[in-house]
């Protein structure tokens, strides 16, 4: 079993040699001439490359949204299973079924929404940190939580609308200069 592989390993290193011999013969026949841009040894130079710069936040004011009306705040909202916890959402938290948040398509994570359940009109604040839901109709994916305030839980759907309470605080990403 030894012999084998070796015989192989020998075969594929003697074919290696081979390739590197014809091809630094290809390469010696041509003759390398000098660029105008290239340095001494014949090397391209090294060039840094500046990163791209950050597009600047928009700020979202809570009057900017529509709440009455939207499709997007007024419809069904499911619930996350519990097989969901410790995983992480679309925001790159981890999902706790316990916690206050919801799953929602267009919002900003962060946002804080307060979801009222139409039927009995419960209402809950919630804190967007997934996307969501992909089922159509739906509007939210609230946590077991939530659903449990809004009183469905065991229904499994409701119907709700909801406002937008408070924006998430915008970071610009630039760092101050110690004084």
């Amino acid at each position: 079993m030894k012999t084998a592989f070796i015989s192989s390993v020998k075969t594929n290193l003697v074919c290696a040699g081979i390739f590197v011999s014809l091809t630094s013969a290809a390469f010696a026949q041509t003759p390398a001439a000098p660029a105008a841009n290239l340095a001494p040894t014949g090397m391209a130079p090294i060039v840094k490359a500046e990163p791209a710069p950050t597009p600047a936040p928009v700020a979202v004011s809570a009057s900017a949204i529509k709440t009455s009306g939207d499709p997007q705040l007024e419809g069904k909202a499911a619930y996350y299973s519990n097989r969901f916890n410790g995983r992480k959402t679309a925001s790159g938290q981890r999902f706790n079924n316990a916690a206050m948040t919801t799953a929602h398509n267009t919002l900003p994570f962060g946002t804080r929404v307060k979801v009222t359940n139409t039927k009995n009109n419960k209402s809950v604040v919630v804190r967007v940190n997934d996307r969501g839901p992909s089922t159509p109709g739906r509007v939210f994916d609230l946590t077991r939580a939530a659903a449990k305030k809004l009183g469905y839980v065991r229904a499994g759907l409701a119907d709700v609308k909801a406002e937008v309470v408070a924006q998430p605080v915008i970071k610009s990403g630039k760092k101050k200069a110690k004084a």
